[in-house]
C-alpha cells in the first residue's frame, strides 16, 4: 500500500469552467503543494491553467 501514498492519482482541473479533466500521478515528497500546470483544452480550444482537485 505504500505505494499509493508516494505517488497519489490526482485530477488537474481546467481554470476555464470547461469541466475538463486530466489525471495524472504526483510525488508528494517533492511537490507538496498543490499543482498548477499549463496544458490544452480541447473544449475551449486553447492552452489554460490546470489546477489539482482533491
Amino acid at each position: 500500500m505504500a505505494k499509493n501514498d508516494v505517488r497519489p492519482v490526482i485530477k488537474l482541473r481546467s481554470t476555464a469552467g470547461t469541466g475538463y479533466t486530466y489525471v495524472t500521478r504526483k510525488n508528494r515528497r517533492n511537490d507538496p503543494d498543490r499543482m498548477v500546470i499549463r496544458k490544452y483544452d480541447p473544449v475551449a480550444r486553447q492552452h489554460v491553467e490546470f489546477r489539482e482537485e482533491r
